[in-house]
């Protein structure tokens, strides 16, 4: 599946629109995670428990949202980009999204 934050494909022509789609996860804080993440801000540095969490987080939203263009027949994802918002102390969610579309590649 070809995905692109732009409104158009490099090298391809978008023949038809397919619309929407959507993936999303909400992610919890691990009370666990809190207490070394807490501890790590007191030294300094990257916090990796953190960095996995959303990074999981964006990879589940992302392969939800291919599962959705799939359905559609899509072939490419364009304007795809991700949101995040809280749900409640202490859980965010985040969303990717972006048009399906269909593609061909351009004749020169």
């Amino acid at each position: 599946m070809l995905i692109t934050t732009q409104d158009e494909l490099s090298g391809f022509e978008i023949v038809e629109t397919l619309g929407l789609v959507r993936g999303n996860t909400i992610r919890a804080r691990h009370i666990g995670k809190d207490i070394l993440a807490s501890l790590r801000t007191i030294v300094g540095g990257e916090i990796t428990e953190y960095t996995k969490m959303l990074a999981e987080a964006r990879e589940q939203s992302l392969d939800r949202m291919i599962a959705q263009a799939k359905i559609k027949g899509a072939d490419a994802i364009v304007g795809m980009r991700f949101v995040t918002s809280p749900v409640m102390q202490g859980a965010a969610e985040l969303l990717a999204y972006g048009t399906a579309v269909k593609v061909i590649p351009k004749r020169d």
